[in-house]
């Protein structure tokens, strides 16, 4: 597979080279994408698509754009492939898997996938973009990694619902919108450009925080918004707070709070990425957050301790540890001293 990356990799209309330090450079290529796809798959073992599946419209925002995404990779490479150019494939593949899957998506779906209750709305929608990933990635690069392809596609859990027994045998994972319905929906949720450029800008924030050893993890930090201008302000006001595309679980932080100028951001922020130095336009700045952090989610919240029950999480976790079924601390100690009790 490493070997055919390379042949797949390459320009054949130039000169075309090959060494020890190319092909390494090519294997660290695989080693990521590989990665991407385990992670897929693995976050599948409890997902039937049947049972469990969100049909697109009712997907929200973040997810819906997510779709978007993999519809214009699909149909750059089914064009790349079309035209025997078959290192644009190779790198749109490449970039999506690194750039908006590690980088963005994945890293966001992470509180999604690990904090929710298994049933939870928030998780089967992610669960449900996670299956269109890993079966439509698996497909498009089964001509370039066949024996990768292959692998996903054999361990996908839902045996009975994958469709096809091998992913050759599935037929060409070509776009499932049509050019004008796809311009339709990059136009729908063409809002998502301008708030992960806002992520990186506030990246920055997180990292001179970290470099004056304000915070460790991000999820210590409470940030501090200024949109640079109107498009901005419209586009962050305006994501709905649903515990999903709230700012807070995109920018992986306890706080985040929208502010009316440069100099409140000053204010109250120990950091600051001035708007000059952003890419959005933006000023960001970072403090440490406030509340108490919880044990499991570790986001920093006022409502730690508020549930006797559980002293020691917040109250979304609450929720989520009694749709589990799990006991509070020393129930089950509780539960034995008081049957030995009664037996006595």
């Amino acid at each position: 597979d490493v070997l055919r990356l390379w042949v797949s990799a390459v320009d054949y209309s130039v000169d075309v080279s090959i060494g020890p330090n190319i092909l390494k450079q090519i294997f660290e290529s695989y080693r990521k994408l590989r990665n991407t796809m385990r992670y897929l798959v693995g976050n599948l073992h409890d997902f039937t698509p049947s049972k469990h599946g969100v049909p697109r419209e009712d997907l929200p925002d973040l997810d819906q754009w997510m779709l978007t995404q993999l519809d214009n990779v699909k149909a750059e490479v089914d064009d790349a492939m079309a035209n025997y150019q078959f290192y644009r494939a190779s790198q749109a593949l490449q970039r999506f898997a690194i750039s908006d899957l590690s980088n963005f998506y994945l890293d966001i779906a992470k509180d999604r996938l690990y904090i929710s209750a298994p049933d939870d709305f928030r998780r089967r929608s992610c669960q449900t973009v996670l299956r269109a990933l890993a079966e439509d990635m698996a497909s498009s690069m089964a001509p370039l990694l066949p024996h990768l392809a292959e692998d996903v596609w054999q361990n996908l859990p839902y045996v009975d619902e994958r469709g096809a027994e091998s992913v050759f045998l599935n037929g060409w994972s070509a776009s499932g919108l049509d050019a004008e319905s796809l311009e339709k929906a990059n136009a729908a949720t063409a809002g998502w450009g301008l708030v992960r450029s806002v992520r990186d800008d506030v990246n920055k924030a997180l990292e001179l925080a970290r470099s004056d050893k304000l915070i460790g993890a991000s999820l210590e930090a409470a940030v501090f918004i200024h949109p640079g201008n109107a498009s901005v302000a419209q586009v962050l006001a305006g994501l709905p707070q649903d515990g999903i595309n709230d700012l807070r679980y995109i920018m992986l932080a306890s706080e985040v709070s929208l502010v009316d100028s440069a100099d409140d951001v000053e204010g109250r922020s120990a950091c600051v990425v001035q708007a000059a130095d952003s890419e959005s336009g933006c000023t960001v700045g970072v403090a440490p957050a406030g509340g108490v952090k919880c044990e499991r989610c570790w986001n920093f919240c006022t409502t730690v301790g508020d549930d006797s029950r559980h002293p020691a999480i917040c109250h979304r976790c609450v929720d989520a540890v009694d749709k589990l079924g799990m006991e509070p601390p020393g129930a089950n100690k509780a539960s034995d001293e008081a049957t030995a009790s009664a037996s006595a």
